[in-house]
């Protein structure tokens, strides 16, 4: 459950929870078009800091160019406007969620003539696949739904509409008593988890899925440079379930997920059952860089 904060931007002004409110035929809720973030903010030793502030607006308003929404702020008033949420919640972490979408106005596929409104929410949240999950690492189902095509569904944008597509392939794992799943593309190959992209390791060589039916997560690019400054060898190239079931390493990567090693896929363990060496030393890595632990990458992070 979610654990009520005091307060919510939302189209410039800072709300009581309880008074951000929408109504009931506006366009977003009946036709599934908004553009969202997931972005975390890390209690850090300078203070409260948002991790990797400026890629997640970019992306949040790259998403909004894709579907030809104007958001009404720029890129320096959304990224303030974060921070000065996080700030009147007195947080020093939290989720925050920046969500645009189509107002109240007209009714009907064509939006057109209906405001694009924006909010801001934050909110304390823990690891997103558990504790435990993180430390030991999580089962996962390969799924039987897919992730759309991408002439059906443009997968570099950020679309609540398409996470229903999501929520399907995580309804059947759970009730199939594992933790997460891992969707295929349209021809066969891995895609990414539910809301999370995927890693595997062979070899000592780090593999992901190129940009193809996969969003292009901020958490797989700090990875992607984590890994790269430490030595190891990363290839973005298509992989089956097959390749996952004898890799000797796999991990998920996201704001929500952070790095969370998987240790089973479709009842096959995962190289040793437990989180390897080269999982463990990313998921350091990237834990001391969003807690301001290494100067390198301060750039990373945008104080309260």
């Amino acid at each position: 459950m979610l654990e009520k904060t005091d307060k919510i931007w939302m189209d410039g002004n800072l709300v009581a929870w309880d008074d951000a409110k929408v109504h009931v035929l506006t366009h977003s809720l009946h036709y599934g078009l908004a553009i969202f973030e997931g972005i975390r903010c890390y209690d850090c030793k300078k203070g409260p800091a948002v991790f990797r502030l400026d890629e997640h607006v970019k992306r949040f308003f790259d998403s909004a160019h894709i579907f030809n929404m104007e958001i009404p702020y720029s890129h320096g008033e959304i990224a303030r406007s974060i921070l000065k949420t996080v700030k009147a919640n007195r947080l020093r972490e939290c989720y925050i969620r920046p969500l645009a979408y189509i107002g109240y106005g007209v009714m009907g596929i064509s939006s057109t003539g209906s405001a694009i409104k924006v909010s801001i929410a934050v909110w304390p949240w823990g690891a997103y696949l558990g504790e435990d999950g993180l430390k030991n690492g999580i089962r996962a189902k390969t799924s039987s739904f897919i992730r759309g095509h991408v002439n059906s569904n443009m997968s570099m944008a950020k679309v609540s509409g398409y996470y229903v597509n999501s929520q399907l392939a995580k309804q059947e794992a759970v009730a199939l008593g594992y933790d997460e799943a891992i969707l295929l593309d349209t021809e066969g190959y891995v895609s990414e988890a539910t809301g999370a992209n995927i890693f595997i390791v062979r070899g000592g060589v780090i593999k992901t899925t190129p940009l193809t039916s996969i969003l292009e997560g901020i958490t797989r690019n700090t990875i992607m440079e984590l890994a790269g400054e430490m030595g190891y060898e990363v290839r973005q190239e298509r992989f089956t379930r097959d390749e996952v079931y004898i890799a000797d390493e796999v991990f998920l990567t996201g704001t929500a997920a952070e790095v969370t090693p998987v240790r089973e896929l479709d009842g096959r363990t995962v190289g040793k059952g437990k989180p390897g060496e080269i999982t463990k030393a990313l998921q350091d890595a990237f834990f001391h860089a969003v807690k301001g632990k290494n100067k390198r990458h301060e750039r990373w992070l945008s104080y309260i």
